[in-house]
C-alpha cells in the first residue's frame, strides 16, 4: 500500500480491509483476481487543465464521460498522461492510482453511480492489493467533494457509434 495513503486512513481513522491478490495491471484484472464484481471497484482517473489537476473517480465499469466533467466544471480539462501521473503518484506503482485525490493535494470529483454501492474498493498504490471500504467510510473519505454523473457504463459510450 501506498505510504501516504496509509498514514492518511490511519489518520482519518475510517475502516477499512486489505484485501490482497495476484498481480495486476488494472481494475478490471483486480477485480478479476480477487473475485470481485466489477461495479465494486471505484477507479481514479485524473484530468488536467493547464496545471490543475482534479481526480474522477468511477465504476470500474464505467468510462468517464469528460465533455460532462468539461461542462459541469467549466473547464477544458483533458486525460493526465502517464508521464504526469508518475510525477503526481510518485509512491504509486504506475496504474495503481488510489480512489483519494485529496491525500495528493488534489480536488477530487465522484460518480454519483458510487452512491448506490455498499461496498466500495479502490487501488491501495500497489497492483497485489486493494482497499475495501463501507459506503459510510467511503463518502467519509469523499467528503464534501464535487459528485454528479460523471461516466456511463462502457457498452453505452460508444452505442451511439453502432446505429
Amino acid at each position: 500500500m501506498s505510504p501516504r495513503i496509509a498514514a492518511h486512513l490511519c489518520k482519518v481513522g475510517v475502516h477499512f480491509d486489505l484485501v490482497s491478490h495476484a498481480h495486476t495491471r488494472n481494475s478490471k484484472q483486480s477485480a478479476a483476481a480477487a473475485q470481485l464484481p466489477l461495479e465494486k471497484i471505484a477507479k481514479a482517473i485524473i484530468v488536467c487543465d493547464e496545471d490543475r489537476y482534479r481526480m474522477c473517480v468511477i465504476p470500474a465499469h464505467h468510462r468517464l464521460m469528460l465533455d460532462r466533467v468539461n461542462t459541469h466544471m467549466h473547464s477544458h480539462y483533458r486525460l493526465a498522461t502517464e508521464e504526469e501521473l508518475a510525477s503526481l503518484f510518485d509512491d504509486c506503482e504506475v496504474g495503481a492510482v488510489p480512489a483519494l485525490g485529496q491525500v495528493y493535494g488534489m480536488p477530487v470529483s465522484w460518480d454519483e453511480e458510487l452512491n448506490d454501492t455498499q461496498d466500495i474498493y479502490i487501488e491501495s498504490g500497489d497492483h497485489e492489493h486493494l482497499i475495501h471500504l463501507n459506503h459510510g467510510a467511503f463518502l467519509e473519505l469523499m467528503g464534501g467533494q464535487d459528485h454528479f454523473q460523471m461516466s456511463c457504463p462502457e457498452d453505452d459510450h460508444l452505442s451511439w457509434m453502432i446505429h
